[in-house]
């Protein structure tokens, strides 16, 4: 049994805010793995079944953020699991748009969210951080993840929870490294010059989607040769033609 839980605020002010890419998360997976329904369990909304052949139990806490603790203590202590069985998926300042990275312990970095977890768990759990960007100054942190995603998001957002829900079985199996593959294939971007997202050949290069080169010029023809003078006619034959001129 694992415990994966998403982070954010509840209520429809918050619903589409950077902050709550953690619900959003948990709500592609349950949809696309035939999760739930949805109850009211443990200070959150819960839904349970299998990913894979591991059984889960999905959390989304309704306590507001700063109190997600409370929730995920609850449920873990309830369903009898350690903080190694706990996976948290929370919003990340420090990685750029549309990256996720998976860690098992360590800080909480200052998030309101993994620092009231810490205060129920401790920090032995396993954080997918899903990154958001960085609005540029600290004093821009709290307004820009309390707003909702940007329309130029929603690209990399929908393919960022695709992803994770492609991988979400590997997840709960424990396999971080397949996770991150399955995400990486749904976010990678092409390398310039190299291909494209549906792994087409090197557009500058070979192959069918290569663009064609211009045939090579045709030699200029050669001009055509000047007749052949005839040679200069000898005296006796001058002489000749003279005579029989005047015959």
């Amino acid at each position: 049994m694992k415990l994966i839980v998403g982070l954010g605020n509840p209520g429809a002010k918050y619903a589409a805010n950077r902050h709550n890419i953690g619900f959003m998360a948990l709500d592609r997976v349950a949809e696309d793995h035939g999760l739930g329904p949805w109850k009211s369990r443990f200070q959150g909304l819960a839904a349970e079944g299998r990913l894979g052949e591991t059984r889960v139990t999905l959390l989304k806490p309704q306590t507001f953020m700063n109190l997600s603790g409370q929730a995920v203590g609850e449920a873990m202590r309830y369903l009898k699991l350690t903080p190694g069985d706990v996976i948290v998926l929370h919003d990340e300042l420090d990685l750029m748009p549309g990256k996720c990275r998976v860690k098992q312990g360590g800080g909480h970095a200052g998030h309101n969210g993994l620092r009231s977890i810490h205060q129920h768990l401790g920090a032995d759990y396993m954080r997918v951080r899903l990154g958001i960007g960085h609005p540029g100054h600290k004093d821009r942190v709290a307004g820009y993840v309390l707003s909702d995603f940007a329309k130029a998001d929603q690209d990399w957002l929908d393919n960022l929870l695709r992803g994770i829900s492609d991988g979400a079985a590997a997840l709960a199996a424990g396999d971080a490294g397949r996770f991150q593959n399955a995400v990486a294939q749904r976010t990678a971007r092409p390398r310039s010059g190299t291909g494209d997202a549906a792994g087409n050949g090197d557009r500058t290069g070979s192959g069918p989607d290569a663009p064609r080169k211009a045939p090579p010029p045709k030699p200029a023809a050669a001009p055509a040769a000047a007749p052949a003078a005839e040679p200069p006619a000898s005296f006796a034959d001058r002489l000749r033609a003279l005579t029989e001129r005047f015959k």
